[in-house]
């Protein structure tokens, strides 16, 4: 589990499904078990709370993005309310919602040339390549996925890759661009 603080009233937690399993929990558990979950994010509030000195209190909003390959990405943000209840009590407004983004990171670009043969086999022509902070990262959206198993997808990719913390947006905002279109199919005209 990795813990940052955002601002005075911010922080983001990025757990990633092998922090979930530790946890005891599934993908599936996350939609379907209410109080595991429940219990599970008032752990976490309570550790980013000790590890960043942060003092929880009032109202919390979180927002949870379950990014398929990559784990799950909790944005929390304190609102300053005055609450008449027991000082101990702590109220959560969560919302969840499901990537439909996969992005790996990768080291070399030569990685994304070797994935690239095996995603081209399986009829995926699709994908958008970035580089940000000596790292490239692939991007592939649904779409892109051409009617194959999405588990397939990423068990094929994490072969050559690490699944990436960064978010999509940030990827837009800060990285450089170096495929914005049917990145395999490029990538398999040029290098072989």
């Amino acid at each position: 589990m990795r813990i940052e603080r955002v601002s005075d009233s911010q922080f983001t937690i990025f757990l990633t499904f092998d922090d979930l399993i530790e946890r005891g929990f599934t993908r599936e558990d996350l939609w379907k078990d209410a109080t595991g979950v429940r219990n599970l994010f008032s752990d976490m509030m309570y550790e980013a709370s000790s590890e960043l000195g942060f003092e929880l209190g009032g109202v919390l909003l979180v927002q949870v993005h379950l990014m398929q390959a990559q784990g799950m990405h909790v944005i929390v943000t304190q609102k300053n309310e005055t609450i008449n209840w027991d000082e101990d009590f702590v109220e959560m407004k969560v919302t969840l919602d499901e990537s439909k983004e996969l992005i790996f990171s990768f080291d070399e670009f030569e990685d994304i040339i070797q994935v690239a043969s095996y995603l081209r086999a399986i009829s995926i022509d699709g994908g958008k390549v970035y580089h940000m902070d000596d790292r490239y990262y692939m991007l592939l959206e649904d779409a892109d996925l051409n009617g194959n198993n999405k588990e397939q997808v990423i068990a094929i990719i994490l072969e050559f890759s690490s699944p990436s913390i960064i978010t999509s947006t940030r990827l837009k905002e800060y990285g450089k661009v170096i495929m914005d279109t049917d990145a395999v199919k490029r990538i398999i005209n040029i290098f072989y």
